[in-house]
């Protein structure tokens, strides 16, 4: 099984429903990098199509893999080595695979279903150990993913609720991916 995750900035929507581009936080990177390099995913693409915020993303990469960083927490350097920095999803599946977007599983995560069919995240972690091409499991910041994305998905996993209805599910991009990766490739215990 290979497995990436990608932390996408565009096309994501705006509190209103509108389509937007976000930027990039230091944070989301520390963060979901050190999940990916725990649950053993083999990259971390962070996909932003403006080239100022791709240039902040590789500076904070590069600080921690090569620079200063590396030198004062060696640990950071190992889990900030999984980012590679892309402009668009596109570029992430030809990273994966040379068929590109047809050679690519494609995963969706998303706060609320929007109407779509979901898989359980049983079924997802089931279908996860048997995949033959690579799995790329896509995470929106913002508001979520736009709805083409969600639509477009070969899997679209279903959203992370609260055993009791809170009134509130609005996650941080970083807890959401950390909670999807313990589900999907965490210990299993009884009971």
């Amino acid at each position: 099984m290979r497995l990436a995750l990608a932390l996408v900035h565009y096309p994501v929507l705006d509190r209103s429903g509108e389509t937007v581009t976000t930027a990039i936080t230091n944070l989301d990177l520390h963060d979901m990098a050190r999940s990916a390099r725990t649950y053993g995913a083999e990259r971390l693409f962070v996909v932003h199509p403006v080239a100022a915020q791709r240039a902040l993303a590789e500076r904070i990469r590069e600080h921690w893999v090569v620079g200063s960083g590396k030198r004062r927490i060696p640990d950071r350097s190992v889990a900030l080595d999984v980012l590679s920095v892309v402009s668009s999803l596109e570029e992430a599946y030809g990273a994966l695979s040379s068929a590109g977007r047809e050679g690519v599983e494609v995963w969706t995560t998303a706060a609320a279903s929007r109407g779509l069919p979901v898989t359980s995240y049983a079924e997802t972690r089931a279908r996860l150990a048997q995949a033959t091409r690579p799995v790329l499991i896509t995470f929106g910041t913002g508001w979520g993913l736009a709805p083409e994305l969600i639509a477009n998905a070969d899997v679209r996993i279903e959203p992370i609720r609260a055993a009791e209805n809170t009134g509130y599910n609005h996650l941080s991009v970083r807890a959401a991916c950390a909670i999807t990766l313990d589900r999907l490739l965490g210990e299993q215990t009884a009971g």
